[in-house]
């Protein structure tokens, strides 16, 4: 299953003028369920934030969350580093060898670890970035399903995937060793955020990938399938989850 192929075509359509990449990263935000449980955490984050504060967008893709940040504060700097260079609109950067000694409050990597086989080394890399008491915010798919794959023998939906996903003992385990003094994980995609990405996500790339004609299809489909992918988010955010296939964690330097 090819994800990134999806992307970068929907990438090129919607950077051909401002106005379309403001329309894209709304929908963005409507459909993706890990925005909802990212920017839930970056609005109790940023009570204590109203100062001046610099923020790296670690794999900022679409550049669509260092929009977002842009917007909460005047007094906020956001670097954005990817290391494709035809979705980088700020930095280009190898994560696994970038730092900026205890430059940033706050470091965010939404979707990225999956894909860096070096992940102890990216790890370290954020901790020496941080000021001291600084927040890491990570969201990738946890080993409960992750990358929609239930059993050994199976596959990510994703082929670009390094790992499936992160067992959240592990990941936790992870951070620590490198030195961040407190770890906070839980699960995303519980229940109603498994049904969701079926309907808003999976689904839709299937199609995509099996014809062209279905990005003309698409708009009708999300008009019938979107009101129940946005109650189901909204559920997903709001329950605590006991299982999820995706994680969000916290660490403080």
């Amino acid at each position: 299953m090819q994800y990134d192929p999806i992307k970068k075509n929907l990438g090129n359509v919607f950077n051909k003028l401002p106005v379309l990449r403001k329309l894209f990263y709304v929908l963005l935000d409507l459909l993706l369920l890990r925005t909802w449980h990212i920017k839930k955490v970056i609005r109790s984050w940023k009570k204590k934030y109203k100062h001046e504060t610099h923020i790296l967008d670690a794999g900022s893709g679409f550049g669509q969350y260092s929009y977002y940040l842009s917007k909460q504060s005047s007094n906020w700097h956001i670097t954005g580093v990817d290391v494709k260079s035809g979705r980088v609109k700020f930095r280009y950067a190898d994560l696994t060898s970038y730092t900026r000694d205890s430059a940033y409050d706050l470091i965010l990597s939404v979707d990225v670890m999956e894909h860096i086989e070096e992940d102890v080394l990216v790890f370290q890399n954020f901790y020496q970035s941080l000021k001291n008491g600084g927040m890491l915010l990570i969201s990738t798919p946890s080993d409960m399903g992750g990358s929609d794959v239930h059993s050994d023998h199976e596959h990510s939906f994703i082929d670009e995937h390094v790992r499936d996903g992160y067992n959240i003992i592990d990941i936790e385990d992870k951070l620590k060793f490198v030195g961040f003094s407190k770890v906070e994980a839980k699960y995303s995609y519980g229940k109603p955020g498994k049904i969701s990405w079926k309907l808003s996500m999976k689904w839709p790339v299937l199609m995509l990938n099996t014809s062209k004609l279905f990005y003309v299809i698409l708009p009708f489909y999300y008009i019938v399938a979107y009101p129940f992918s946005y109650l189901l988010n909204y559920l997903d955010v709001n329950l605590k989850h006991e299982s999820g296939t995706g994680l969000i964690i916290k660490a403080y330097k």
